[in-house]
């Protein structure tokens, strides 16, 4: 179907430069040290900055101990975040190596130990859990730990139980959210909370809804969970958490603890931002991770830049 703008699909074309049969042995390509740091997804760590909403949200922003102690806490989701990729690759290993594009993970393509991986995710966990107590605060421990364990339990079985398991993942996004908030000693506000978890349900339903049609077209099947969901069943799902995130947000814009509703004036970027990545996942069939698209979509770069500003203005600036 022809649309009526310039853009072109980011996806690539059902009949040009088609992968490799999976057939075909995959040829090592990365030396071990590259191997292990592909499979700590570091591009994924742009998820954890949801750690910084507390401080930016708190008015807190502008002294230097607090935003120190933000950042120790963002270290320490990536180190933990990371560990856990790990334990989710050992566990899925056999099945990414069914995947047309799985298989090129590391572990998957044997250019990483399944004994290596063993030893480095316990040390990324004892890393980040050390910073929290260590650096932090015991509160923020408590939750680097207890992030850990979900993660864990999300790769050895709760991913596979439908809906559960996009309602863990908006689990986690809470958690970095509150763990940030209590590095800077701030109230993270019900409806800041309510409005993340919201947020992160509409990344998960979406990132489903794409891996759902990918597996369609290509005949796979490497995460069972999706035999579980239809396409029209997600489709509900995106209009319902949409609808949530948009309310949610704009309740606590209006309700801000620090100015009130002068935070309005940042709902049309996030609403922006909301339909700039339906549009990618819709109409273009981005089939890319929420992490690239979100690092790689300029359109949508610009709208987190104009949201990230105006709120700053606002909280620092004009308050």
């Amino acid at each position: 179907m022809e649309t009526i703008t310039s853009e072109q699909p980011t996806v690539t074309a059902p009949d040009a430069d088609a992968p490799p049969s999976m057939d075909e042995p995959v040829v090592p390509r990365r030396s071990p040290l590259r191997a292990a740091i592909k499979t700590g997804r570091p591009q994924e760590w742009i998820k954890n900055v949801f750690v910084f909403a507390g401080l930016l949200f708190s008015g807190k922003f502008d002294q230097s101990h607090e935003v120190v102690e933000a950042l120790l806490t963002f270290v320490a989701f990536c180190f933990i975040s990371s560990a856990g990729y790990y334990v989710n690759d050992l566990v899925d290993v056999e099945l990414d190596r069914k995947h047309p594009k799985k298989r090129f993970r590391p572990l998957a393509a044997r250019e990483l130990s399944e004994s290596t991986a063993k030893a480095i995710a316990p040390g990324l966990a004892a890393l980040a859990i050390a910073i929290a107590f260590a650096t932090v605060n015991w509160e923020v421990g408590l939750m680097v730990v207890g992030y850990g364990i979900a993660q864990v339990a999300y790769s050895l079985g709760l991913k596979q139980i439908v809906i559960v398991d996009v309602m863990t993942l908006a689990g986690l996004f809470i958690l970095r959210v509150a763990a940030g908030a209590s590095a800077v000693d701030a109230h993270a506000s019900e409806w800041l909370l309510l409005c993340t978890g919201m947020f992160a349900l509409f990344l998960g339903v979406t990132k489903r809804r794409q891996e759902a049609v990918s597996e369609l077209h290509e005949g796979t099947s490497s995460r069972p969970v999706l035999e579980h969901y239809s396409l029209p069943f997600l489709d509900q799902m995106v209009a319902m958490v949409t609808t949530g995130t948009v309310i949610s947000y704009s309740i606590y814009a209006v309700n801000s603890p620090i100015i009130g509703n002068q935070m309005m004036w940042t709902i049309p970027p996030v609403l922006y931002c909301i339909f700039r990545y339906l549009y990618l996942i819709y109409d273009r069939a981005d089939d890319r991770s929420t992490a690239a698209i979100v690092a790689e979509d300029r359109p949508l770069i610009a709208g987190v830049g104009v949201f990230a500003l105006v709120a700053f203005l606002l909280l620092y600036a004009f308050n």
